[in-house]
């Protein structure tokens, strides 16, 4: 058996698309890399069992030559008995319309054809040809441009993508391995002229700026190779620690995010900037990106004392918006209207979707003198309270008689003084009875209208839902 295909054997040994009876797609375009990645899928498919099926995209970018390729693709797969779907799309016109450049549209509607031919295929894995000198090549040019670690770990070995898994067998084997291994098993392929085309930025790097440097280290590309491991195993590290960060610190509102700042603030710089990019990650379309100076821009403006309240532009529709303690991060949400949501008796369960919220009612036994704490629920003396009740937000001139103070109390001054974010008032509901009088604000404070007294009948009102963890911070509500 041929060392390098012993080398990919053991390399993937144990990994899933190997199994029997599974099928794998390979993206061939035809050239050196791509034809022995075919070939050697072939060899290990007749070892294990699996199934290979060859895909190639026409780009219609050189005529007569990328015409050959697709022919050359055929019939070395019919040689093979290896099934192959190809397809010919009109890439220049896409860039015409799309704005996009030629790699990035080549890229993105090759991606597209090969995960419909997964799919029709009944595969769950796509096989690409990148080697360790594109890997080499990938990690420069990112150091050129400007980049992190998580740049630095350059081409993935293996990734999620849309429910298919997206594998490079070949990333560790460098070009001149691929080439001789192909003179060794007769394998066909076709030179795309293009590549030493230096107009574009990969082919300059390979063919002037690599060589160059080699003549400082003429290990340089196995250094960058070397780099971009040890940039993946930290990088793996960090985004898994971001994961916790952003569970720990944010919840989901909506189609953004809320974060609580005391959290955030106690997080390292580092992980602070990770979880801004997982949140960020969010948005839509997926090919938008933000760049190093807006992340940073973002993750200092959540963690900043001063001032309270601030509310960025961050781009694609989404906006920062810092209101106290709370930060929301994501599309700009439209005003809250009215709403109001009756409670026809003392059993009875109301829900209340603008507050993510449902209010559940039963009679009970009064609370002992000091019942546990909790500001999610409250009790009533039933005899004194005036039905229907209702559960609604907050209107121009409400007041609330607090349990525990002399007078009234404006409910616009209790959000004020409880650092309440603007932004979340108009969602939070108020529940009060038939005549308008508040009886109590979940999460913060309740009247001392209708307290429970022991031997007559109590009801209790709890709430359930988001609302509870939407960072309301006051001090304890008082039953």
């Amino acid at each position: 058996m041929d060392e390098l295909l012993l080398r990919v054997r053991e390399a993937t040994s144990g990994e899933s698309w190997r199994a029997p009876g599974r099928t794998v797609v390979a993206g061939v375009s035809g050239g050196p890399d791509s034809m022995v990645l075919l070939h050697l899928l072939r060899e290990l498919a007749r070892e294990d069992g699996f199934r290979v099926v060859a895909a190639h995209v026409n780009h219609r970018f050189r005529g007569a030559e990328a015409d050959a390729e697709e022919e050359l693709v055929k019939r070395t797969a019919a040689e093979w008995g290896v099934p192959c779907e190809t397809i010919a799309i009109d890439v220049p016109a896409y860039i015409a319309s799309s704005g996009l450049n030629a790699q990035e549209a080549a890229r993105e509607k090759r991606y597209a054809y090969l995960r419909d031919v997964a799919r029709g295929a009944g595969a769950r894995t796509i096989a690409l040809a990148h080697h360790a000198d594109d890997q080499a090549e990938t990690v420069l040019m990112r150091i050129l441009r400007g980049t992190g670690i998580a740049g630095l770990a350059g081409i993935p070995a293996r990734r999620e993508e849309k429910e298919l898994e997206l594998i490079r067998p070949l990333l560790r084997i460098t070009k001149c391995e691929l080439l001789e291994y192909g003179e060794r098993n007769s394998v066909p392929y076709a030179f795309d002229s293009s590549n030493a085309d230096r107009h574009y930025t990969r082919n300059a790097i390979r063919l002037d700026l690599l060589p160059m440097l080699e003549t400082y280290n003429p290990r340089v590309r196995a250094s960058l190779i070397r780099l971009s491991e040890m940039a993946a195993i930290e990088n793996d590290y960090m985004e898994a620690e971001a994961e916790k960060a952003l569970a720990s610190a944010a919840v989901r509102a909506g189609e953004g995010w809320m974060l609580d700042r005391r959290r955030f603030r106690g997080l390292h710089v580092a992980l602070q900037r990770r979880v801004i990019k997982l949140i960020l990650n969010y948005v839509e379309p997926s090919s938008f990106s933000f760049d190093y100076e807006r992340v940073e821009e973002t993750a200092s403006a959540i963690a900043a004392e001063e001032p309270s309240v601030i509310r960025i532009d961050i781009g694609n529709g989404w906006i920062l918006s810092r209101e106290y303690e709370e930060a929301y991060v994501g599309p700009v949400r439209p005003a809250r209207g009215p709403f109001s949501y009756e409670v026809p008796g003392p059993e009875a369960r109301v829900d209340v979707p603008e507050a993510r919220a449902s209010f559940l009612l039963s009679r009970t036994d009064a609370p002992s003198p000091s019942p546990p704490d909790s500001r999610w629920e409250a009790f009533f003396d039933e005899s004194s309270l005036e039905f229907p009740l209702a559960i609604r937000n907050r209107r121009p001139g409400d007041r609330i008689e607090p349990m525990g103070l002399n007078g009234s109390k404006k409910v616009q001054d209790m959000f004020v003084d409880a650092k309440v974010p603007k932004s979340l008032r108009d969602g939070l509901p108020l529940l009060v009875d038939a005549s308008g009088r508040v009886l109590w604000i979940p999460g913060m404070r309740r009247s001392r209208h209708a307290p429970p007294t022991e031997g007559k009948a109590t009801v209790r009102v709890r709430v359930e839902g988001e609302l509870r963890t939407s960072g309301i911070e006051t001090a304890a509500c008082s039953k």
